[in-house]
């Protein structure tokens, strides 16, 4: 099923041309509402966004990433920046290592267990829960650990312990409260940072998009040294 575009895209192609594009994509149960305060402080600082919805629970990690390779071909962008959270990520990951002739970009990833989740890996094992992640479970359970080649790709870890994920796993800290921050390590990332943000708040926090922002212009975080 295609992703559908948000109302953060329509007017701004012709009055902004020079703008970049990100995607944004969201994790699971947040659909794209989740993103849509990141998305606002994002074209405050210039950029263009499109925000792609997909059926976290009724489809599996391969049917939305074909649907991601579709919303973003239709768009016919020059360049393409993405921002996956939690699931997201490993939705755009997926999509990048299926598909190739996409513009050239850079990568985000929000929370993102590339290397699967303790936390998802407990709730399959009780029949009552496992609803809870449907068709995500695979992904979830067993992440996608590699980084895209050719295109820098940055990982954003929080590290608030406050989070759903408590009730049903002890998590290894530092964690977010619902993955942990080995969880998001990346080999072949270009760079990456730990916030004091929990899972939620990797999609609300104004530094993550502070980092977000300095990542997709430069290629890595800014840090106090730098």
């Amino acid at each position: 099923m295609p992703g559908r575009a948000s109302p953060q895209e329509s007017g701004t192609r012709s009055s902004r041309g020079d703008a970049r594009d990100v995607v944004l994509v969201h994790g699971l149960w947040y659909g794209p509402v989740s993103l849509a305060l990141m998305a606002r402080r994002l074209e405050a600082r210039g950029f263009r966004t499109h925000s792609f919805s997909y059926p976290t629970l009724g489809q599996a990690l391969a049917s939305n990433a074909r649907a991601l390779f579709d919303f973003v071909r239709e768009r016919e962008l020059s360049h393409l920046d993405l921002v996956g959270h939690s699931l997201g990520g490993l939705v755009i990951l997926r999509m990048l290592d299926e598909w190739s002739g996409l513009p050239p970009g850079r990568v985000v990833l929000l929370g993102s267990p590339v290397r699967g989740s303790a936390t998802v890996s407990k709730i399959v094992q009780k029949p009552w829960t496992r609803p809870l992640v449907g068709q995500a479970r695979n992904a979830l359970e067993y992440g996608f650990a590699h980084a895209p080649a050719g295109r820098d790709t940055g990982v954003i870890a929080g590290t608030r312990p406050v989070g759903l994920g408590r009730v049903f796993e002890r998590l290894e800290p530092p964690h977010d409260g619902t993955i942990a921050v080995a969880e998001t390590r990346l080999p072949g990332a270009a760079d990456q940072l730990e916030l004091p943000v929990s899972h939620t708040g990797l999609v609300l926090g104004s530094e993550v998009v502070d980092a977000v922002e300095a990542f997709l212009r430069r290629g890595h975080f800014a840090r106090d040294d730098s």
